[in-house]
């Protein structure tokens, strides 16, 4: 990240929209369950909120020093891996849901995107739902990301890629400035 966005992204007024904004809109109606995995906390805002809700929490960070940083300050209850989300270590089966918040549009290309829309769904336990969010394209977005990496998701093409990935039961819903997305790794007999 550059350096405004790293200073925007470790904000009080980030934390303050993650908590009253982003988290509620993108998880509204969705049951999360016991163990989830967060993918790209980044500075941790939305893991700060997260911690409270579920009873376990797992976060893969690529980023060696925010993930150090959140390692020092999470609670008991929250596990931060260093590693790359396209190639996770975590087990097939292990997370009731995963999640991603504003994040996905940092993966360098849309063949790693798919890549890690394929690895959710394998660390994913029949069932389970993958929900997160992403920001589109404004004159203000491309600014905050000069000389930073910027590959956005088109919601109206992400729920093929989804479905291409083994989720099912797909919904994206967009706004003029983000779109949130819910998906389901059916279960292993095909059945709900």
């Amino acid at each position: 990240m550059n350096l405004l966005h790293s200073w925007l992204c470790s904000s009080e007024g980030w934390r303050r929209q993650v908590r009253d904004q982003v988290i509620p809109w993108t998880l509204q109606d969705v049951q999360l369950g016991e163990h989830v995995l967060e993918l790209g906390p980044g500075y941790g805002a939305t893991t700060d909120v997260l911690c409270r809700k579920v009873g376990h929490l797992t976060c893969v960070e690529m980023d060696a020093r925010l993930a150090e940083s959140l390692k020092q300050r999470v609670g008991k209850n929250v596990t931060v891996l260093c590693e790359d989300a396209t190639a996770m270590s975590l087990p097939d089966a292990s997370f009731d849901a995963a999640v991603c918040f504003t994040m996905l549009h940092h993966v360098p290309s849309p063949q790693l995107q798919d890549r890690l829309l394929a690895e959710v769904a394998r660390v994913l336990r029949p069932g389970g739902i993958f929900a997160g969010r992403d920001s589109r394209y404004s004159r203000r977005f491309r600014l905050l990301h000069l000389f930073d990496t910027m590959v956005l998701v088109d919601p109206r093409t992400f729920p093929d890629r989804l479905r291409r990935a083994g989720f099912t039961d797909v919904a994206v819903e967009a706004t003029e400035s983000a779109f949130r997305f819910r998906a389901v790794k059916p279960p292993a007999d095909g059945f709900m």
